[in-house]
């Protein structure tokens, strides 16, 4: 620890923090995406000029990228050559500390009076990258070159100066590649921004000084996260999560999660997880680690998010299973799905230990729907991609959120008037999956429902969900939430169920059909007979559940009348 005014360094560590919400502000205010601007499925951050480690991250960024955008700013540092002001590396590939192909990753050299300061970074989901399907959510793949365009690190921007010969190959091999020029620009822009305001802290404070608090708060987030460590109990604990299929072989995925408290650290294995699979479902090692990070996050939320966080989190790396993904196995759903059942193995496994800290498992789904066609009206093309909310688990004080973001991020659903202004759809129903969450002591969330309807032109649906066979784990005696569900109702020729229930590619949809969907609701915490009797009367009363319902759910009266 430095000698560093205690003062000082509370005002460096907000003045970092609020130079990458600042980058997170302006590029959601000027991004074309509503995936961007509107469902904030992005993040920026500040990293290690050396090593890439993470430095600070922005408020409203997605925690999944906490970790992956660390590994993805070190694939840039080990192969930039002689880096300038105003270059701007692009970077997508998974296997290079990415996620899915759809997180395209831009990252910046700072220079401070003529030096490199630190790294400037962002990730932002773009809509479509290409590939077998409209929005790159390609359930059926076997390999990555079918889910879309992979990009290793190379300069779009030389020295402020955008590579127009770069960007015509990018534009020449995605959909839409009119629209996306918008978010390319608003990305670069966030990455200015955060130029000036981290000039301006530097200006006030001094190289210096800001390096020595930069390394003064690595140190003290490791010593917190190691303090909240120590009072686990030691001990080996085991907890396990299922993915309901990779899209392409039907038969589950499982994650098995051993958890070693020893001292001071948290020791994760998951040897024994399933091998890897021929689908879309494999998860290259940047998300399974950042999956592990984020878990431990979520039970001890206070400790502040930098490289010295992860410290005492010793992760090994699970060669030979589908959480290590290698070239060429297809992983579109990593990062919006298998990364969520990474960190439910996480909350399994720990709740043994901390009971009061954990929870059940919640929704653990993105609701990943990508729609894609031709627009007559306005004579164009669009893909129209979907995330939704789902049911968080009961806690030991109350009953699960209900319709909250996912378990990897903060982003929302977009609001749907705003899909309705953009694509040519109608959502006619959009409400609460009403009795999706677990039954417990305390019952999970509920998730919900949407029904969406073409209004003009042709299109094609694509989903990569999950939890469509198992619904979110109760706990402690608790019930597993509901179950994930898509239908796709034909205006002239019936219905049609996913064969792998939660994920599908390419469907044919014509005016007048209708793509159904109901999300998961959170697993249920403590046995359900021991709810309290008012509690089960008031979500009668709300019409969560009707007077049969509620006593078979719970296994006892309500209170009267």
């Amino acid at each position: 620890m430095t000698q560093l005014d205690p003062v000082t360094l509370v005002v460096i560590q907000n003045g970092l923090q609020q130079v990458c919400n600042e980058m997170d502000l302006a590029f959601c205010r000027a991004a074309f995406s509503p995936v961007i601007s509107e469902a904030l499925d992005r993040s920026d951050g500040i990293y290690h000029r050396d090593t890439g480690e993470l430095i600070a991250q922005g408020d409203l960024g997605l925690p999944v990228f906490v970790g992956t955008m660390q590994f993805s700013t070190q694939a840039v540092i080990e192969r930039a050559r002689n880096p300038q002001p105003g270059d701007i590396y692009i970077v997508n590939d998974p296997y290079l500390g990415g996620t899915h192909l759809m997180d395209v990753k831009f990252v910046k050299p700072f220079f401070y009076q003529g030096k490199l300061f630190s790294w400037l970074a962002n990730t932002g989901h773009w809509p479509d990258t290409g590939g077998m399907v409209p929005g790159g959510f390609s359930a059926n793949a076997t390999e990555v070159e079918q889910e879309g365009l992979r990009l290793p690190p190379v300069k779009l921007y030389k020295q402020g100066v955008l590579d127009e010969e770069i960007l015509s190959i990018i534009l020449s091999n995605i959909r839409i590649a009119d629209q996306r020029i918008g978010d390319i620009k608003a990305q670069a822009a966030a990455l200015s921004i955060g130029e000036k305001r981290l000039t301006a802290l530097l200006d006030r404070y001094g190289a210096d000084t800001v390096e020595a608090a930069i390394a003064e708060l690595k140190a003290r987030a490791a010593q917190q996260m190691r303090a909240r460590i120590s009072a686990i109990p030691d001990g080996v604990y085991r907890g396990s999560a299922v993915v309901d299929s990779d899209g392409v072989v039907d038969e589950p995925l499982h994650i098995a999660m051993t958890v070693t408290k020893q001292d001071d650290e948290l020791h994760f294995d998951m040897t024994g997880s399933s091998p890897p699979c021929k689908g879309p479902m494999n998860s290259v090692l940047a998300t399974t680690k950042s999956s592990v990070y984020l878990a431990v996050k979520h039970i001890f939320p206070d400790v502040p998010i930098n490289a010295g966080t992860f410290e005492p989190l010793k992760i090994k790396d699970p060669d030979g299973t589908f959480l290590y993904a290698k070239y060429p196995r297809p992983v579109s759903g990593c990062a919006a799905e298998v990364s969520q059942r990474i960190a439910e193995a996480v909350f399994n496994a720990l709740v043994q230990a901390m009971p009061d800290k954990l929870f059940a498992a919640p929704a653990g789904t993105s609701g990943n729907l990508a729609l894609g066609g031709f627009d007559p009206a306005r004579n164009r093309a669009y893909v129209m991609y979907v995330i939704s909310g789902g049911g968080y688990g009961g806690w030991h004080g109350g009953d699960g959120i209900s319709n909250g973001c996912s378990t990897i991020g903060i982003s929302k659903t977009t609001p749907i008037e705003v899909m309705e202004q953009y694509y040519p759809v109608l959502f006619e129903e959009y409400s609460l999956h009403e009795g999706s969450g677990g039954a417990g002591k305390y019952r999970g969330g509920f998730g919900v429902n949407y029904t969406i309807r073409l209004r003009r032109g042709e299109a094609r649906a694509s989903m990569v969900m999950d939890h469509g066979r198992t619904g979110p784990r109760g706990v402690l005696g608790g019930e597993d939430g509901g179950l994930n569900t898509v239908l796709i109702e034909r205006d002239d020729s019936g219905q049609y169920i996913p064969p792998h229930l939660s994920k599908d590619q390419d469907i044919a949809i014509k005016v007048g059909d209708r793509v159904r969907v109901s999300t998961p609701g959170g697993g249920g915490y403590g046995e359900p007979a021991e709810r309290d009797a008012a509690a089960i009367e008031r979500d009668i009363a709300r019409g969560y559940y009707t007077r049969e319902q509620a006593e078979a759910r719970f296994g006892r009266r309500a209170a009267a009348e």
